[in-house]
């Protein structure tokens, strides 16, 4: 059995699930863990190589806050972190992750005990109406605000701004940096409040 060494941050501070051992992180192999209909272990079955990122968290370890909207990379609801960085996990490979640290939308609030403080300004400013976006938008946000943080500069950003500093987020930049994010019902508008609630 080949093994995958990427670590996925999920509830609980790991892949685990109540009635799972609970470890800080976990790591994925190329096995498949399904719920026995019999017991509450889980069973191992092999998976299919060459899966996507999205498929390995979703199907593999019951992460399904990553959703599959358009499977090419262009609606963003499908969304992690995969060190620090924002990406399309419906478009990367797995296995091309070996040594990566994988953050879905389960595991950006550390421990499990309280929400991340942008999923507490979501539910706080109502920036969801279907939530099918919702955990891709969070992450892009929780990605944004890393990069804005590194001085990583938009295509809005003004070109006189000192290179490497902090780039202040106003409305505009928000909006900027959150354009591969669709969200079909429209809640646009509370999405940009609820990141301005965050930075203030």
């Amino acid at each position: 059995m080949s093994v995958v060494a990427f670590w996925i941050r999920g509830p609980y501070g790991s892949t685990a699930r109540p009635g799972r051992s609970a470890t800080t992180w976990a790591k994925h192999s190329t096995t498949r863990r399904r719920r026995s209909a019999s017991t509450e272990s889980p069973t191992r079955s092999p998976s299919t190589t060459g899966g996507s990122c999205w498929t390995s968290c979703g199907r593999d370890l019951d992460l399904t806050g990553a959703k599959k909207g358009c499977d090419h990379g262009q609606c963003g609801a499908c969304t992690v972190l995969v060190d620090g960085r924002r990406v399309n996990s419906c478009l990367l490979f797995a296995v091309a992750l070996d040594g990566c640290e994988v953050t879905t939308v389960e595991g950006l609030s550390g421990d499990g005990e309280q929400p991340h403080r942008l999923q507490q300004a979501f539910l706080e400013r109502d920036a969801f109406q279907c939530g099918y976006c919702t955990p891709g938008q969070i992450c892009s946000a929780a990605g944004m605000l890393a990069e804005a943080a590194a001085g990583h500069p938009s295509h809005v950003t003004d070109p006189a701004a000192p290179s490497g500093e902090p780039v202040p987020l106003d409305r505009g930049e928000i909006r900027e940096r959150l354009s591969g994010n669709l969200c079909r019902c429209g809640a646009y508008p509370r999405i940009a409040e609820a990141v301005e609630d965050v930075i203030r």
